[in-house]
């Protein structure tokens, strides 16, 4: 799920792969920001044909957060 999750940063918000770990946080360290995350979570959905719940949120603190939540939900 790392990896899949992964190539959706990658692909969709431009980040570089090199700097996604599952330790990397998607603010402080990629730089996401609340627009970010927001289509993060759609392209999740879409992708995983799921949905999230708003205040799931502000639980997707890592790479490694979100990932968690998409194999425990998929």
């Amino acid at each position: 799920m790392f990896d899949k999750l992964k190539d959706i940063l990658v692909e969709e918000l431009q980040i570089d792969a090199d700097e996604i770990t599952a330790d990397s946080e998607l603010s402080a360290d990629l730089g996401i920001n609340s627009i970010e995350l927001a289509d993060l979570v759609m392209l999740c959905e879409e992708k995983f044909n799921l949905t999230i719940e708003d205040e799931e949120l502000s639980k997707f603190i890592t790479v490694g957060d979100v990932a968690n939540y998409l194999e425990a939900h998929c």
